[in-house]
């Protein structure tokens, strides 16, 4: 565990003093929320916004998320730091970890940002549902690192992983989003976390199977 919490501090102090990705990241998620909701709020016909705010509150997490994962095993190819981490006297399900760790808290504070600003822009007033709407986000967005982190190891060393990334990833990820943007416009409509039940269902098992099964098969992800 210590080595887990070392290795996650030290991704989390490099991204804080430079806040390459923070930055990015957040402005992105921001310009596809203000983008999105101008687009739906000047059209002629009527929408129903609890059709279409759930899954623009996914696309802008998974695209933004997108940028950090591709960055997270890229900035450890620079003078051997990923050759320094693999010599040293840990577990790699350790190295796992602690990418995950650090990935998962900018994730957080993304979304932290990214929340409230997509509950005003798109005039939720009923906000009972907020609690459901916080586990359903900490599941989907768990299960979204939990993958991303172990395919951004299996890219780091292709030219093109940037472009290689999402297009191997998002297939695996289907489920997930399926089920997250399906349990996000439940409890936003009917404000109870018990009307997404069946989809928290689906998140927790894919959770536990991917992570389990990353910490299996990475030690032989980041063999040369």
């Amino acid at each position: 565990m210590k080595e887990f919490w070392y290795l996650a501090l030290k991704d989390l102090l490099i991204e804080f003093r430079t806040k390459q990705m923070l930055n990015s990241m957040v402005i992105f998620s921001l310009l596809i929320i203000v983008i999105f909701n101008y687009s739906f709020s000047n059209m002629l016909y009527k929408v129903e916004i609890y059709d279409i705010a759930p899954g623009i509150l996914w696309i802008a997490f998974t695209f933004a998320g997108m940028l950090g994962l591709s960055r997270s095993f890229a900035s450890e190819k620079e003078d051997g730091c990923l050759d320094g981490l693999k010599l040293c006297p840990v577990d790699p399900s350790a190295i796992y970890l602690g990418k995950v760790s650090s990935n998962l808290v900018i994730m957080f504070i993304i979304e932290a940002i990214i929340i409230p600003l997509f509950i005003v822009l798109f005039n939720f007033k009923n906000i009972t549902g907020l609690s459901g709407l916080v586990v359903i986000v900490l599941l989907g967005t768990v299960g979204f690192i939990v993958v991303g982190t172990l395919f951004s190891a299996l890219t780091v060393n292709m030219r093109t992983r940037e472009i290689l990334l999402p297009v191997i990833l998002f297939p695996i990820i289907i489920p997930l989003i399926m089920s997250a943007v399906m349990g996000t416009r439940k409890v936003l409509m009917d404000g109870s976390i018990m009307s997404a039940v069946n989809e928290i269902r689906i998140l927790v098992v894919y959770d536990i199977v991917f992570l389990i099964a990353s910490l299996l098969v990475f030690e032989y992800i980041i063999e040369d």
